[in-house]
């Protein structure tokens, strides 16, 4: 895939995003991947359903998704963006890891039902390693945002 082909994409769907991610069922919180604009930005896609695992003890008379289940599907996202833009470069990446987490604060919490969309933008890159900074919306409301990391580890 070229630089130009990864710049024109405009949708990553469940079947590529598990080609591009380790992470699997329960643990995998990105559905979808849209307005991909090379590793620069990004806006992925997460359905909350009330039949997902964490309902079960977060908390079973008031569910609430688990606020650091939002920066994991931030960091799945950037991390799939990452991926795409090393496979862009003839590079296979070995493993995708999520190194730091700043600046992380929760707005309003998210329940069954809502759909999350996860704005990444890049911050840097260096290397192997991209910084992105997140926002996590529900109806357009900012409900999380943070600094995240990601680190590629490559052949």
């Amino acid at each position: 895939m070229s630089e130009s082909e990864t710049t024109s994409l405009e949708a990553v769907d469940i079947v590529r995003i598990l080609e591009l991610l380790p992470h699997r069922y329960p643990f995998l919180l990105v559905d979808r991947i849209r307005d991909i604009d090379s590793d620069r930005s990004c806006i992925g896609i997460k359905n909350v359903t009330f039949n997902e695992p964490q309902f079960t003890g977060h908390f079973p008379t008031r569910p609430i998704f688990p606020g650091v289940l939002l920066l994991e599907g931030m960091a799945q996202t950037a991390g799939a963006i990452c991926v795409l833009a090393s496979l862009a470069k003839s590079k296979k990446p070995e493993q995708v890891y999520f190194m730091t987490i700043d600046k992380a604060k929760f707005r309003k919490p998210v329940i069954p039902g809502d759909t999350v969309e996860f704005h990444m933008t890049k911050l840097n890159q260096r290397r192997n390693m991209w910084w992105y900074r997140g926002e996590a919306k529900v109806d357009g409301a900012v409900v999380a945002e943070a600094e995240l990391a990601a680190m590629l580890v490559l052949e």
